[in-house]
């Protein structure tokens, strides 16, 4: 076999080009990453919620500080009318319905002419009136007769005794009667069958049952309107057993509406319901509450309640505050540079981004202030 010289010179010169280039390309990115700091390494322990960490300073520590807080039990709840504020209006009169003034929904006054009835009873309560006018008139009359008679001594004092108490009683007869046609609404002057029938108050038509041209009877169900005053309403909610510790009969809560969450209304717990509804073991609380116009009925609310003793709460920063798996999340600090992900049940937001913590830690652990951070680290 003969040796090829030149070949060989050729593969020896190949070979030395690609060493060279690897070990430049090697010294290049030594010298990039020596330029940057070492990245944290994060080593998993045989729990998955431990850590250890090679560079703990990476991530700085917070302490969890203490405050007394009055646990907030937030219910939901609905806008109703108060009831001892929602008048019926009724009608006086049977008859047909000739005109209504009002619908449901509308805001009234008192006095506000609501439906106009054509009523027979009208025509029965004059023709009364009208013969206790006579009545009276022949009464008098005849008392004023035996009253001479008297004094000339041509009757006894029975007989004028007799004809005074029949001219009293045609006066009351007349009275009622006229009482009556004022009841209905009808001037006696100026009779007329149709009966006005008015607001009794101001406030708003919260119920209606009765449409043009229908019948209505006099003083019976259903009523043709109700009329509520909803400058003050009742919210109605419900709070499970296990929770009414946390409401107290004449105590406040705090009332926000779904449609103006940025709005807190003031109201006052006026009755707990003593009967707790059998399937969902709940009872009705009921809450007091002035309206300044934006409440209707029928609104969804939240209502906050403040019953419950003050507790010691922990305090962290807000980004200490890891949100994972619909959990909440902190790293506690276990010293040596051993972190463990504990479980947290968090409570409202306080002022300058701090959050507090009713359970999982206590006031003075150390915990990364910002977790976020750390399990960005971990995940990689």
């Amino acid at each position: 076999m003969r040796f090829n010289f030149r070949a060989a010179v050729w593969t020896s010169a190949l070979w030395l080009t690609l060493g060279l280039f690897l070990v430049g390309c090697n010294k290049t990115k030594t010298d990039q990453a020596a330029g940057a700091p070492p990245k944290a390494v994060v080593e998993t322990e045989f729990d998955p919620n431990n850590f250890k960490v090679d560079r703990p300073e990476l991530f700085p520590l917070a302490q969890a500080t203490q405050r007394q807080v009055i646990p907030a039990l937030n219910v939901t709840g609905t806008v109703q009318p108060d009831i001892a504020r929602a008048v019926p209006v009724i009608s006086l009169a049977s008859g047909r319905i000739v005109e209504i003034g009002a619908r449901l929904g509308d805001t009234v006054k008192r006095g506000q002419l609501l439906l106009r009835v054509r009523s027979n009873d009208v025509t029965g309560a004059y023709q009364t009136y009208l013969k206790a006018v006579n009545d009276e008139r022949l009464a008098r009359l005849a008392f004023e007769r035996a009253q001479i008679l008297f004094d000339k001594g041509a009757i006894p004092r029975s007989a004028l005794e007799a004809a005074e108490d029949t001219e009293q009683d045609a006066k009351d007869d007349l009275q009622a009667a006229t009482e009556l046609l004022g009841t209905l609404g009808v001037d006696k002057n100026h009779p007329s069958a149709i009966v006005n029938i008015t607001a009794p108050i101001s406030g708003v038509i919260t119920d209606q049952q009765v449409t043009n041209a229908a019948g209505v009877q006099a003083l019976a169900s259903p009523n043709p309107f109700t009329i509520s005053d909803l400058s003050y309403v009742w919210i109605l909610c419900d709070v499970y057993e296990n929770d009414l510790d946390a409401v107290r009969v004449g105590e406040s809560a705090d009332i926000r509406l779904n449609a103006y969450p940025g709005r807190n209304f003031k109201g006052r717990i006026d009755n707990i319901l003593p009967i707790l509804d059998p399937n969902l073991r709940t009872a009705k609380v009921r809450v007091e509450v002035p309206n300044p116009g934006l409440m209707k009925v029928g609104m969804f609310v939240t209502a906050t309640f403040y019953g419950r003793p003050p507790v010691a709460q922990a305090v962290v920063p807000a980004s200490a505050i890891l949100h994972l798996h619909d959990r909440e999340w902190v790293f506690l600090s276990l010293g040596g540079g051993r972190f463990r992900r504990q479980e947290v049940v968090a409570a409202g937001m306080l002022p300058q981004q701090m959050q507090g913590i009713t359970s999982g830690i206590k006031p003075g652990d150390q915990v990364v202030a910002k977790a976020l951070d750390l399990e960005n680290t971990v995940e990689q």
